[in-house]
């Protein structure tokens, strides 16, 4: 049954997205696309279809594991989804993720992590890097974000490749979160009818930090969160330096984004070569099927 998986979800996500927005927009739940001209209004906190679309497609194959995992994904969301209606605090969104991967601790899987041949067996301290994991994927894809199709296309390629280098749970997990996300890009792509917002951001990042956990991956996992990484350290060295400045990336008349005034991955990108929306969201995708194929052949080597 794993194998409908994906077309469960894809199925879902294509006809719960335009619904919800719908309902969202009618509420008042909206945000701008600030990286258009106009800024129109678009539906936010989209990722509500991913959180029912997800586990209604691993209910035909629900076995404890899976179900552990997709309680820590859904906990995620609604983590996003306080944040998306509050605002909350960057503290106060870490300590929260944290508290909602603790039940990654009662996984019951090995404390070993393989690295390229070699194990580190980190016994008890596993549980504590498990939750750390787990909090860390969910809130960088969290902060890679902000472009039409970028969290939820990188979060697809992510998940695509780990469902070949995994099994069993894992890999169940990984389809149907593959699966979702292609049909939730389907309106999230450029240009964007719905916005992830948090709820989706934050629970697609656990679901590929959950594999890596459930799946034995957790290198694999890792590698493809590089950018995500690199995001984050670039943006904390120019905060701890002092170069971080209020602002926001800039759109010219031909759609040609300007990077932003303070340090970011994706402004790095922005300051090498000219691009509008949808180059810059191809470019990032490119890096992370580059990173997936890396991955592939790590693991085919090994």
């Amino acid at each position: 049954m794993i194998e409908v998986a994906p077309l469960i979800g894809l199925t879902l996500t294509l006809i719960l997205t335009p619904y919800l927005a719908g309902r969202l927009k009618q509420a008042g739940i909206i945000g701008r696309d600030i990286h258009k001209l106009d800024r129109p209004e678009v539906a936010e906190m989209g990722g509500l279809a991913l959180l029912v679309g997800i586990p209604l497609a691993l209910a035909p194959s629900l076995d404890p594991e899976t179900a552990r995992a997709l309680l820590v994904f859904m906990l995620f969301g609604v983590v996003g989804i306080v944040d998306d209606l509050t605002a909350l605090r960057q503290s106060h969104k870490v300590a929260l993720s944290l508290l909602v991967a603790v039940p990654t601790v009662f996984f019951g899987v090995s404390s070993r992590i393989d690295i390229l041949g070699h194990t580190i067996d980190l016994g008890i301290l596993y549980p504590v890097f498990a939750v750390l994991f787990v909090t860390g994927s969910a809130n960088l894809v969290n902060l890679l974000a902000g472009f039409n199709g970028l969290e939820i296309g990188t979060s697809a390629v992510a998940l695509g490749f780990l469902a070949v280098v995994t099994d069993g749970p894992a890999r169940g997990l990984a389809l149907a979160g593959l699966g979702a996300a292609l049909g939730f890009l389907w309106w999230n792509r450029y240009p964007a009818r719905v916005f992830p917002g948090d709820t989706g951001t934050l629970s697609m990042g656990a679901l590929i930090g959950l594999v890596g956990i459930l799946g034995k991956v957790e290198l694999y996992a890792a590698i493809l969160l590089v950018p995500h990484f690199l995001d984050f350290v670039i943006k904390a060295v120019g905060v701890r330096f002092g170069v971080r400045k209020h602002g926001r990336t800039e759109v010219l008349l031909d759609g040609t984004l300007r990077a932003p005034p303070y340090p970011s991955f994706l402004g790095t990108i922005m300051r090498t070569v000219r691009v509008n929306e949808p180059r810059l969201v191809a470019i990032v995708w490119g890096i992370e099927f580059i990173l997936g194929l890396l991955v592939l052949a790590l693991h085919l080597s090994l």
